[in-house]
């Protein structure tokens, strides 16, 4: 994305009071509420609003280490904390870029120990685990995903390019990407199907790590992983790499299912902003940007059925807590994955987090320009959400949209 220095900006929009009042208290929700200081990760959402008890949901050390509900941790809020944390590094990168507000030094340190510990902790080169038991502060759940890899490794991109990062910092940056595109290169093979594998070096049974022969919001992230460890480690084995599976990945990515989720949306722009900023052709790199646009489009018809969704719901349905896993009613098996459902809560919380997403990818293309409407959406996303009773990690995305909306001068 191609953004004037803020100095170099004549028509900056200031932000009413009201905006950045609602998004300090969301900043102070996310981390006092979901941010987990033992592991330095984020949870997927909030059981309880007493104080100390939000988060009394999450699995044991004893329960994830018999791999209990299911290997991947599916529903039981240490789902998702890769593709968070990966997720605040880019916003860390952005609020920064706006803002010069060097306390964002130690956050962005924070987020980064919490994901390095996810990559670390476990033993296993390249493994990016979803999160990591606050209890003992080792168990992980063996199951990753292509999303984790995808936000982790475009957070880690971003801050190693952001003043954000240090010196020391950035080198522990380079052993992470080029594990992750080493274990790429080991297991993402033709005799694997492309599979990157569990921890335990087992086959996917649900199909989420398969990197490559996949649907077209999928396409570009194995060239992506190559091109951000060529980036930061220039070693020529992981540009080979890039080069030999970015032009067919770009191709393929051409025409996404319009009834892609929002998350996947992003997941999808986050991959080809990457692969934009980095392509040295100026016919391929045209290529990638009508894409972007193409999903800028999709993403803006999403958020425009998002935010009808959201004003049929009740403050009460809002503010709705999630559910301690353990005690829902029903549960589904796919592959032998028990995976607990979450019943009425699901929508509260997959809503919460589509806005913000949504409202995202537009704003992620080259030089982007916001209609009227669109930001009339986001402020009043922004205005509409009670922050203080929304128990979703949804929030941590209405922050990532408002803070590129602020850097691109779209508010």
């Amino acid at each position: 994305m191609s953004v004037e220095p803020l100095a170099a900006q004549e028509t900056t929009s200031i932000p009413t009071d009201a905006l950045k009042s609602q998004m300090d208290q969301a900043w102070e929700v996310t981390w006092g509420r979901f941010f987990q200081a033992d592991v330095q990760t984020f949870a997927d959402y909030l059981s309880s609003y007493e104080p100390g008890q939000e988060l009394a949901h999450l699995p044991t050390a004893e329960e994830v280490q018999r791999q209990y509900p299911n290997p991947c941790g599916y529903s039981t809020g240490m789902e998702d904390g890769m593709i968070l944390g990966g997720a605040m590094l880019s916003i860390l990168a952005d609020k920064y870029a706006v803002t010069n507000d060097d306390t964002l030094r130690e956050r962005a340190k924070q987020v980064f120990r919490g994901v390095h510990l996810c990559a670390t902790v476990h033993g296993v080169p390249g493994f990016l685990a979803r999160n990591v038991c606050a209890e003992d502060r080792k168990s992980v759940y063996i199951n990753s995903s292509r999303d984790q890899y995808t936000h982790g490794v475009h957070g880690l991109w971003k801050y190693y390019r952001s003043p954000l990062s240090d010196q020391a910092t950035r080198s522990e940056i380079r052993e992470i990407l080029a594990a992750v595109a080493d274990r790429m290169t080991e297991f993402a093979t033709p005799e694997n199907d492309f599979d990157f594998c569990r921890a335990d070096g087992q086959r996917c049974p649900l199909g989420i790590c398969r990197m490559w022969n996949v649907q077209a919001h999928e396409a570009a992230r194995l060239p992506m992983i190559y091109a951000a460890a060529w980036d930061v480690t220039r070693d020529e084995k992981y540009r080979q790499q890039w080069r030999h599976y970015v032009a067919e990945a770009v191709k393929q990515s051409a025409n996404p299912d319009k009834n892609t989720p929002a998350y996947a949306i992003l997941q999808m722009q986050c991959s080809l902003e990457l692969l934009h900023q980095l392509e040295p052709d100026p016919k391929q790199k045209s290529q990638i940007q009508d894409v972007m646009q193409h999903l800028a489009s999709i993403a803006e018809e999403r958020s425009a059925r998002v935010s009808i969704q959201l004003t049929h719901k009740t403050v009460e349905e809002m503010q709705m807590l999630g559910p301690d896993w353990r005690h829902v009613d029903h549960w589904i098996n796919q592959n032998e994955y028990a995976n607990p459902q979450w019943g009425k809560y699901r929508e509260v919380w997959h809503l919460t987090r589509e806005a913000g997403e949504a409202a995202m990818v537009p704003l992620m293309v080259d030089a982007p320009v916001l209609t009227s409407e669109q930001k009339k959406r986001l402020r009043d996303l922004i205005r509409n959400t009670d922050y203080s009773h929304n128990s979703s990690c949804g929030i941590i995305y209405h922050q990532g949209a408002y803070w590129k909306s602020r850097l691109t001068n779209n508010l």
